[in-house]
């Protein structure tokens, strides 16, 4: 892929403190208005114009960008690596690595590059905005300074946040933990069953305790393989087994994530439990996930959620979707054995989840 790489001069080199690598891959932020009125992609040659503030961070800021900006709808797998593959490439030149990208698959994207960069030790702050960096009354300005910060603060000479992470509307959440819950508000994001990083205000306050540790030693290493041959299946009132036949019966389908509802609970019937366990007979790993904002799957608390678990469905816990579903392309892409994928699909990998018996 050719990248647009742009280098700002944001400080004299005698008082550059820190540098960090912005990964532009389209999205709201990077959005001016024309001459016209129409939104169009922003040239980061000229965001000292917009944000003259920059100039006093004392950051040496590099900006690499996709040759074409992508709305965040058309996301796919190889834009994930292609996102991983920048950071491992120049994981040694920087202290720390700014995504900026559209809001609506933020937290999938953010959730796949915490599995796939291993050994992570900087920070990698994924954000964006809800209204385009020109606008007068634009969260980006905020979205993007303090994310920049973050991501080259240092405590006894280690990064503070040394993971992947999002921040929006003064909130930095982990990213495999987060999900958008707005379009029309500036709290675009939540974290409901972790609790939030650090919070913004007049300064940074970072909560210690829920940040993973920094890691003396090792390396980074990245990998590419995953596979796309998953669903998602949102059980509703009604739901038929002609409905859920067609969907087990697609060919090459390894995996589904199931959204039951609230701690786990699902429909009781006999053709429901048999065409799981159909589905499970023939390879497919289906992975139980709540539909609350804020659910915990708890397989064996009702009467409901007794059968899915002994016929061998996996509870996700407290994962989001957005983390099911990648954590799941992911281990199908780089697990042969299936035994090994159920396990890790339990067990976290990257603070995605709580640890589960169930």
């Amino acid at each position: 892929m050719n990248y647009k790489i742009v280098r700002l001069n944001t400080a004299a080199k005698s008082d550059i403190e820190s540098s960090v690598l912005i990964i532009y891959t389209g999205g709201t932020l990077g959005m001016a208005y024309d001459e016209s009125g129409a939104l169009v992609p922003f040239n980061f040659g000229q965001i000292l114009e917009k944000i003259p503030t920059l100039t006093h961070m004392n950051i040496a800021i590099t900006v690499i960008s996709f040759p074409e900006p992508i709305d965040s709808s058309n996301v796919n797998m190889q834009h994930w690596i292609d996102m991983a593959y920048i950071i491992y490439e120049n994981y040694d030149s920087y202290d720390g690595f700014v995504v900026l990208h559209g809001t609506d698959t933020m937290a999938y994207s953010a959730s796949m590059l915490s599995y796939m960069l291993k050994g992570l030790r900087k920070p990698v702050i994924f954000t964006g905005a809800q209204l385009p960096i020109s606008a007068m009354r634009s969260d980006a300005r905020e979205n993007l300074m303090t994310s920049l910060e973050i991501a080259t603060s240092k405590a006894n000479g280690n990064p503070i946040v040394p993971e992947v992470c999002l921040y929006f509307n003064h909130m930095l959440l982990r990213g495999n933990r987060s999900k958008k819950v707005q379009s029309v508000h500036f709290d675009a994001f939540e974290s409901e069953n972790y609790p939030a990083l650090a919070e913004s205000g007049i300064v940074i306050d970072y909560n210690f305790a829920a940040i993973r540790p920094f890691e003396e030693g090792g390396s980074l290493s990245y990998s590419s393989k995953m596979d796309n041959n998953v669903m998602v299946i949102k059980l509703f009132p009604g739901i038929t087994q002609k409905v859920l036949d067609s969907c087990f019966n697609i060919e090459g389908l390894r995996g589904v994530v199931l959204e039951t509802y609230g701690s786990g609970n699902s429909p009781s019937e006999s053709w429901f439990i048999k065409t799981l366990e159909k589905a499970m007979k023939k390879g497919v790993h289906i992975f139980n996930v709540s539909q609350c904002n804020g659910g915990r799957v708890i397989q064996g608390r009702y009467e409901t959620s007794k059968d899915l678990k002994r016929v061998g469905v996996l509870s996700g816990g407290d994962i989001t979707t957005e983390a099911a579903v990648t954590k799941m392309m992911y281990l199908l892409g780089n697990e042969t054995s299936e035994q090994e994928i159920r396990r890790k699909l339990v067990t976290p990998l990257a603070g995605e989840m709580s640890l589960t018996s169930n």
